[in-house]
């Protein structure tokens, strides 16, 4: 066996170009049965310096995020390079990200990483986002971080104007899916607008159709993970929920940086919801749901829910209120109390997205 290895012949080809397309295209073909070598790897090799290590500078961008609950921004090289991409080139196509020069990423990684933390110090300051894991899509740090982009020590001056429109077009975003598909070619031309945006020149941003319904809160089921629910959980996130038990403010920096299951729970409670409605009646519908521990879950108990009211604080008016929450809940009557609390849902959506 050792004398086959000592005389096989491996051919090989010498490809000598300047075209890193085509270095990456060949790099891509010849790894496919060993270690592929990814764009993110091809871009550290010819950007790097005696003075730049782009994996390096990764590495350290993810240890500034950490403290803020983002360090999984700088474990996702693809979201990265997309950032990279589009400040530098305003497109986070591969091809674009492709032909990037490793002197501008080089000189340039500063205003990068500015960008970036300032997307998500605006995620976290206006829309009570706490970590990467409580965004509908990661890929909205992409045209939020073209926006607040700046070099060196400076910093984007942001107008009340250009706030509400920022906001404007994350909830536009959040309610049409607009990540879900056709992806490149919406950030495209929201990487153009938000650099229109930043130099206050006439934008489209946010200007595309969105439409709202009911039954978006009626007929999508709670699961965290996903995107109807990350996006309502926001949204009830920014009416100042209070706690069903104690009536004091929810923890709401605590509660989506865990993000975990056990922090909602059902208004109508799904053995009640089996026994009185049988299979016809779905308590894991979005409406069904609020800001609930499973603590204070534990404290209602598992009646109707005219059976927790003695046991809720004497501001209840206030945490229904601010749990987008009508007091039809204490009729116990699921399907008016669905319709109805759909309903407030949608008024507070549609509020969010003027």
């Amino acid at each position: 066996m050792q004398e086959r290895f000592k005389e096989a012949r491996i051919p090989y080809e010498l490809l000598t170009t300047e075209d890193r397309a085509k270095v990456a295209i060949v790099f891509e073909r010849i790894n496919r049965m060993g270690v592929p070598l990814d764009t993110f790897q091809l871009l550290t090799a010819w950007t790097w310096s005696e003075e730049f290590d782009l994996q390096h500078e990764f590495d350290e961008l993810r240890e500034d995020l950490a403290p803020f609950g983002f360090a999984g921004v700088g474990e996702d090289s693809n979201l990265l390079l997309r950032c990279c991409s589009a400040v530098l080139a305003g497109d986070a196509a591969p091809s674009t990200l492709v032909n990037l020069r490793g002197v501008d990423v080089r000189l340039r990684f500063k205003e990068i990483a500015n960008g970036l933390k300032g997307a998500i110090d605006f995620l976290r300051t206006n829309l009570q986002v706490e970590t990467v894991g409580n965004l509908p899509f990661s890929t909205l740090l992409v045209p939020l971080s073209v926006f607040f982009a700046a070099p060196g020590d400076e910093q984007v001056r942001m107008t009340d104007p250009q706030r509400r429109r920022l906001i404007r077009w994350f909830w536009r975003s959040c309610f049409s899916r607009r990540f879900s598909s056709g992806v490149l070619r919406n950030l495209k031309d929201d990487i153009a607008a938000m650099n229109a945006l930043k130099d206050d020149r006439p934008n489209a941003l946010g200007d595309f159709s969105v439409v709202v319904t009911r039954d978006y809160f009626s007929s999508n089921a709670f699961r965290i993970n996903s995107v109807n629910t990350k996006t309502f959980v926001l949204l009830l996130a920014q009416c100042g929920p209070l706690n069903f038990v104690s009536g004091q403010p929810v923890s709401l920096g605590r509660v989506l940086r865990e993000y975990n299951r056990s922090e909602f729970h059902h208004l109508f409670p799904r053995s009640y919801l089996g026994a009185e409605h049988g299979a016809d009646a779905d308590p894991n519908v979005l409406a069904n749901f609020a800001f609930l521990s499973k603590v204070d879950n534990n404290t209602l108990g598992g009646g109707p829910p005219s059976s927790y009211r003695g046991k809720m604080p004497a501001n209840i008016d206030e945490v229904l209120r601010a749990a987008l929450c009508p007091d039809l809940l204490f009729a116990d009557d699921y399907n008016k109390f669905l319709e109805a609390r759909s309903q407030q849902l949608e008024k507070a959506a549609e509020s969010l997205m003027q």
